[in-house]
């Protein structure tokens, strides 16, 4: 990224050895419904959703042509065809998609051991000290952006950074096909210019009390004292002071087993019924079921999260056989969970559905079954 004002303040975050890091975050572009495009070139230049043409059918992934009407990740299958009647509907083929994954991560063991995945279409490496090629991030994700397309003819964006943070948001700044960097001496205004929603941890819920308090950019976050955010945020105001001012010290770690894949949502207004809180399920199903998709995770039990206004919280957790991973399943599960006597007449801050307890999927061989764990 050129232009950028020189910002002393944000640390260069180094490693134990006192060496700048080099860290890349790699992306893949709208990547079921460019792998459903490249098998099915009639496809290209239209607007194409991966997902169930069913009642209860969800969109886990748009191309960038329907994007442009406003079909998102997540959203319901019939919403998505009202926002673009013409769109055309693919069903998923996670085993395709999977080979082509396994594809890229040995692109990736090329490079460096250092990889971190976080979906089957993305990843972090650290690149700092590569296993071939120059040791230069900029020039290591131009090449690994290069392989990538000349073998399984899809493009990725890739952001180069000193930490992972500011790698993501690189990897962000220009979609599709970007290669973006943010430099140390960068870094500080890339920060401040941000929206408070591209914050990792920001979700709706949470932008809209930071705009009470004046919030909208990274630079509104740290104008604000590490004691107000505590009082505001509780335990997440640290993590906000401190990404804010660039400070993301976590390291990539290749051996990080994901555990489960869960998503929450926090109301504005207190949940006061039994079915207030229901109807809160469908919307959290859909992302949920997204969300184990693109992590390639299948789990063996779901888990309904209750925070009540007291802050305090309490979990309900399925048995038996594992769920279908789909919305309607984890819908289902999620309001067997929910009963009255759950709620005690409490008044509900956030629900929370997700999935644990990881079962290995073994529907498809895996071509380099060491490289890139699935997480």
């Amino acid at each position: 990224m050129d232009g950028m004002s020189a910002a002393p303040t944000t640390p260069a975050a180094p490693d134990g050895r006192g060496v700048v890091r080099r860290i890349v975050h790699v992306d893949m572009d709208a990547f079921y419904a460019s792998v459903e495009v490249r098998d099915r070139p009639e496809l290209r230049g239209l607007p194409v959703a991966v997902a169930h043409d069913s009642r209860r059918g969800v969109v886990l992934t748009a191309s960038y042509e329907a994007r442009t009407y406003g079909v998102r990740s997540a959203m319901p299958t019939r919403m998505a065809q009202a926002r673009c009647p013409h769109l055309i509907l693919v069903p998923p083929r996670m085993d395709v998609y999977r080979q082509v994954s396994e594809r890229i991560r040995a692109v990736f063991a090329r490079y460096t051991d250092l990889v971190e995945p976080l979906s089957l279409d993305e990843a972090y490496l650290d690149v700092t000290d590569p296993r071939e090629g120059p040791r230069s991030g900029t020039l290591i994700a131009r090449a690994v952006k290069a392989d990538i397309l000349r073998e399984t003819g899809l493009t990725a964006s890739a952001g180069v950074s000193h930490t992972k943070f500011l790698a993501k948001v690189a990897s962000d700044l220009h979609k599709p096909d970007g290669l973006t960097v943010i430099r140390p001496e960068e870094a500080q205004a890339v920060i401040d210019a941000l929206p408070i929603a591209a914050f990792h941890g920001v979700g709706p819920a949470t932008a809209r009390r930071m705009a009470e308090h004046g919030i909208r950019t990274g630079a509104d976050l740290r104008a604000q004292t590490l004691a107000d955010l505590r009082a505001w945020f509780g335990a997440h105001g640290e993590h906000y002071h401190r990404v804010s001012r660039g400070v993301d010290e976590r390291p990539v770690a290749p051996d990080r087993e994901r555990k489960s894949v869960g998503v929450e949502r926090t109301f504005e207004t207190d949940l006061r019924t039994l079915s207030e809180v229901r109807a809160a399920l469908p919307a959290l199903a859909a992302a949920l079921a997204v969300r184990a998709a693109r992590a390639g995770y299948a789990g063996r039990s779901v888990v309904l999260k209750l925070k009540f206004a007291d802050h305090s919280v309490v979990t309900r957790r399925t048995g038996g056989a594992p769920p279908a991973p789909d919305a309607a399943q984890f819908e289902a599960l999620g309001a067997a969970l929910l009963t009255p006597q759950l709620l005690a007449g409490r008044r509900v801050r956030l629900v929370g559905l997700s999935v644990t307890g990881h079962v290995p999927d073994t529907r498809t061989e895996p071509l380099q079954p060491r490289l890139f764990p699935l997480p």
